[in-house]
């Protein structure tokens, strides 16, 4: 959380943008283990489990839901229908857009699926991204994966610091 604050706080203090995501998943969604999907039930909608860590300084700034309706949703810039595999924008690069946002920091969970998928993307998009490597954390399935996620960043022309 310190890496993270920080980061908020000189942001704002140049009048940068911040952006939080949010998995804000349904209580059945074939995301989840239960219903089909990977994952354990986690950040269900309007449930304590979705809300921002509460060491988190929020400020102003726009909020992304992802996985509001079921989805995938790795990428803070889009999500994906685990059934059909259609994929959708979350508005994020539009936002970005339209504020003249010309690169972005990255911070937050978790290295090997969402920080690596939204550093994909964000590249594939044009963005130059920087990832604070002691404001994230891996998952590791498999061991490894967070190393290897950050080797895949890197390899996209990702900034590690």
């Amino acid at each position: 959380m310190p890496v993270a604050n920080r980061e908020i706080h000189r942001a704002a203090k140049v009048g940068a943008l911040v952006a939080y995501t949010q998995d804000w998943h349904p209580r059945s969604t074939p995301h989840f283990q239960k219903d089909g999907g990977i994952w354990p039930v986690h950040c269900v909608s309007d449930t304590w489990g979705a809300e921002l860590h509460p060491d988190l300084d929020v400020v102003s700034g726009e909020r992304i839901h992802k996985g509001s309706g079921g989805e995938d949703g790795y990428s803070a810039f889009s999500v994906r229908n685990p059934t059909s595999g259609e994929t959708f924008d979350t508005g994020l690069e539009s936002v970005l857009r339209a504020r003249g946002i010309e690169r972005i920091v990255i911070a937050g969970l978790a290295t090997d699926y969402c920080v690596k998928e939204t550093v994909v993307e964000a590249r594939r998009l044009g963005f130059p991204v920087t990832v604070l490597v002691a404001g994230i954390r891996a998952v590791n399935l498999q061991p490894g994966d967070g190393d290897r996620a950050l080797g895949a960043m890197r390899e996209l022309g990702a900034t590690t610091v």
